[in-house]
């Protein structure tokens, strides 16, 4: 019988693909990942259900994929969430100090909390997140933790994250059609700010863009704490979409194209490069040069940096980003995705993937498992989980060079 708490498994349910991910938390507090799954995702748009069934049976094997890497029998999970439907704002709650003497406790910080999260909601919305960004006693302001403190006044400062009653009910389900139960929901860019970013760029101010295949999502994070996200309706299917329309081939064919010879930044692709293009209803393949395909690319990336810059503007926080931008997700492996940013954002820019996992941390040190290895870190931190029964499958590690192949 496993010890509780032993075993985590975050869940990641995308456009384009679902990963699970299992972690095993070891004697000395350390976090192994054990297991990997990955499956073709059907019936989810833009972090939105569109086919139960085709859903379900997506997660089900990545499921089934994680269980027998692992040699865990996954009974629940820890699910990411994203798409147009998650909105966030911040909010302020003021109480009075109750306790004798002044003195500032947990439940004078507990009635702060639910004083900020007390607001209107539009009908169908339900909260996912208070997230505490710092307090004020009294006229001091800035404080990162008031318990201890004496003063007669408290406030909060909380940014609390939305999300429709519908479409997390559906993601749900389609969870547990799957075989297993959801533990707790998390916001994708919280998740996988858990596993990308340092504690210093947070403190110093960066933004978080996660670049999925239906969907950008990004998070701006200053002082320690999560100040503004938000959802750009334009991803990494879009470029997909780009090069199967400008070069009139197959969808799945351009995909593959855009692993293997895309570039975001036509200038460093040289002009006597070239490529091998599939046609059309098995017309022989062409070969062109390799810069038409990133013309095609080049304009999409520009389009995502814009729109996302427009938002951090929009809420104020463009002098605030003093770490830069952190990319991650699938989109960010586009080779020239950093160089353009930088240009047109004139900051610093890196591409984030897992680190601070032990075990399997070869296989997952990639951008497209930011999510799903932060829903395994944000879960060990937060401790919010219950336990896994351990299965009979033994370990098969080699399978993870099969999963591999067909996605990245």
């Amino acid at each position: 019988m496993a010890r509780r708490e032993r075993y985590v498994v975050g869940l990641d349910v995308g456009t384009s693909k679902v990963a699970a991910i299992v972690g095993e938390i070891m004697d000395d507090g350390g976090l192994d990942i054990i297991g990997i799954g990955l499956a073709e995702s059907k019936g989810i748009r833009r972090g939105v259900v569109n086919n139960v069934d085709s859903a379900a049976e997506s997660i089900k094997r990545a499921i089934d994929e994680a269980e027998l890497t692992a040699g865990v029998q996954i009974d629940n999970v820890h699910l990411a969430l994203s798409g147009a439907h998650v909105k966030a704002f911040n909010s302020r709650g003021v109480v009075a100090v109750a306790g004798r003497n002044r003195e500032i406790g947990r439940e004078d910080v507990k009635r702060a909390i639910e004083a900020a999260r007390a607001v209107a909601l539009p009908g169908g919305r339900e909260i996912l997140h208070v997230l505490p960004q710092d307090f004020v006693v009294d006229d001091l302001d800035g404080i990162d933790v008031p318990v201890g403190m004496t003063g007669s006044r408290l406030e909060v400062n909380v940014h609390v994250v939305t999300g429709s009653s519908s479409s997390m009910q559906n993601m749900i389900a389609c969870v547990n059609r799957a075989g297993v139960e959801v533990v707790e929901t998390v916001l994708e860019q919280l998740a996988a700010s858990e596993a990308v970013l340092t504690p210093d760029e947070k403190e110093l101010g960066v933004a978080l863009v996660d670049i999925g295949g239906g969907t950008t999502d990004f998070a701006v994070f200053e002082r320690g704490s999560l100040w503004h996200t938000g959802v750009i309706a334009v991803g990494g299917d879009h470029f997909t979409n780009d090069i199967a329309v400008g070069l009139r081939m197959p969808i799945p064919d351009a995909e593959k194209l855009k692993r293997r010879s895309g570039s975001a930044l036509s200038s460093l692709v040289g002009e006597d490069e070239t490529m091998e293009v599939a046609s059309m209803a098995g017309r022989r393949a062409r070969a062109m040069p390799r810069r038409v395909l990133s013309e095609i690319l080049q304009p999409r990336a520009e389009e995502i940096c814009h729109l996302f810059w427009d938002e951090i503007r929009r809420a104020g926080y463009e002098k605030s980003l003093n770490s830069g931008i952190v990319l991650t997700g699938g989109g960010a492996m586009l080779d020239g995705m950093c160089e353009i940013a930088e240009q047109i954002f004139d900051l610093p820019v890196r591409r984030g993937a897992p680190e601070g996992v032990g075990g399997l941390a070869d296989h997952v040190n990639n951008p497209a498992f930011g999510t799903s290895v932060g829903l395994v870190v944000y879960s060990h931190r937060n401790v919010q989980t219950e336990p896994v029964r351990v299965g009979t499958v033994g370990r098969l590690t080699g399978r993870l060079r099969t999963l591999f192949k067909e996605f990245f």
